[in-house]
């Protein structure tokens, strides 16, 4: 989604989140590190050092004996084998109705027994981890996942694998060595999960690791996508947070652009009569043609500011699903609405994008949650909006119909006294 002038309209990026997870330099990270490189920043240079407001040992029992978790939201490890969920959960008793509930006494028995709990999806179940999420993805410009993972002395929960996804490691409790070693397939997707190369892997933990450290509480590492690690707890409860960051890649790019040219006749054309499409010799005339038809294509349309538009929006779109924006409180939104005054202080949602179009009735706001018309005259308070400041509701258009149709469907929310 765009604005009218073509900018894309979101929250701003002030880097905070960036710097609590590296001690570099943003700019140093996106330019040096980013993608290629692991990264060790001790909790001493971190800015601010530790990660104790983020998660703690006993937010963890929380969370896990009184929060009334359910699967997905906990997996649990032991000697690189997941438990299945049946093994971990059970009925929520009378009046709950629900049937898999995580078992806390099943997870204290197990914990003692040597395996590895993680909370997974805590950029949506706990606070700290939500804001620092979505400041992230707000600093990086791409998806972000948090997970937390909590190991019992010596043990270790999975074997040495890697991700198709960033990593930033946040040791939280407890010290864990991490042995890490090169990519053996840089740069994964998705579709090329580490279990696919089981032999590189194997082949890659036998030589020399390019990384062997020990992680302290408020210390943090950051790994690309593809490096292969292993970690294990040493002389006393470990947990680490791990930030995860999907990447927006080319390639993401390159099937938007084909996608764009669904509509193309030539290569709706059938193939010929008995073509045996699992014969080359069959295929060679017709996968030339193919190729030569897109190269065409694709060439005039290399300049084309109208793909560019179209590619952003559909990337606009799936950005919107894949990043949530800031939380609304129901009550307090009501609240605000119930007390709205000229002097309300409002603020826009952050992290939720919004698409602004004048029209002759007023200004259309559009997001992935809402559209809106807000009368003439509501522009400029938009604009403000939009741009990260605090306005107050009498200033967002000639009267209050703006501001409460903005609370309303909950696209600006009350400020923070």
């Amino acid at each position: 989604m765009t604005t009218a002038t073509g900018a894309p309209v979101r929250s701003h990026r002030d880097g905070g989140a960036l710097r609590r997870c590296t001690a570099l330099d943003p700019r140093r990270f996106a330019t040096e590190v980013w993608g290629r490189e692991a990264s060790l920043s001790r909790a001493g240079d971190l800015d601010p050092g530790g990660f104790d407001d983020l998660l703690s040992l006993a937010e963890v029992d929380r969370l896990l004996s009184r929060h009334g978790l359910r699967t997905p939201f906990l997996r649990v490890a032991r000697d690189g084998r997941t438990l299945a969920a049946a093994d971990i959960t059970r009925s929520g008793g009378t009046g709950a109705g629900i049937a898999d509930q995580v078992a806390d006494d099943r997870l204290a028995r197990l914990f003692v027994a040597g395996s590895t709990l993680v909370l997974q999806g805590l950029h949506r179940t706990h606070g700290p981890l939500l804001d620092l999420a979505q400041g992230l993805a707000a600093d990086l410009g791409h998806p972000v996942q948090v997970n937390a993972y909590v190991t019992p002395p010596q043990s270790r929960g999975f074997d040495a694998h890697y991700d198709t996804h960033d990593v930033f490691v946040l040791q939280v409790a407890g010290r864990k060595r991490w042995v890490v070693h090169r990519p053996v397939t840089p740069p994964p997707t998705p579709a090329m999960p580490w279990t696919e190369h089981p032999g590189d892997v194997e082949a890659a933990v036998a030589a020399d690791p390019a990384v062997d450290v020990v992680l302290a509480p408020g210390d943090a590492l950051y790994l690309p996508r593809g490096f292969v690690h292993a970690a294990t707890a040493l002389g006393e409860v470990s947990a680490h947070v791990t930030v995860g960051i999907h990447p927006w890649t080319h390639r993401h790019i390159a099937e938007r652009v084909l996608a764009g040219l669904a509509d193309d006749e030539s290569l709706r054309e059938a193939l010929p009569v008995g073509v045996d499409v699992a014969a080359p010799g069959d295929l060679t005339g017709p996968v030339r043609q193919a190729l030569d038809h897109l190269v065409a294509r694709l060439s005039a349309l290399r300049d084309s500011p109208d793909l560019v538009r179209r590619v952003a929006a559909g990337l606009g779109d799936a950005s919107d699903a894949a990043v949530r924006a800031e939380p609304v409180p129901p009550l307090r939104q009501q609240s605000a609405l119930a007390g709205l005054g000229a002097a309300t202080e409002l603020r826009w949602r952050r992290g939720l994008r919004a698409d602004v179009a004048d029209r002759a009735d007023g200004t259309q706001v559009r997001t992935a949650e809402a559209t809106v018309c807000l009368p003439p005259g509501s522009a400029p308070g938009l604009a403000r909006l939009l741009a990260g400041e605090t306005v107050p509701a009498g200033a967002v258009g000639p009267d209050l119909t703006a501001a409460e149709t903005l609370l309303r469907q909950a696209l600006v929310v009350p400020a923070e006294p």
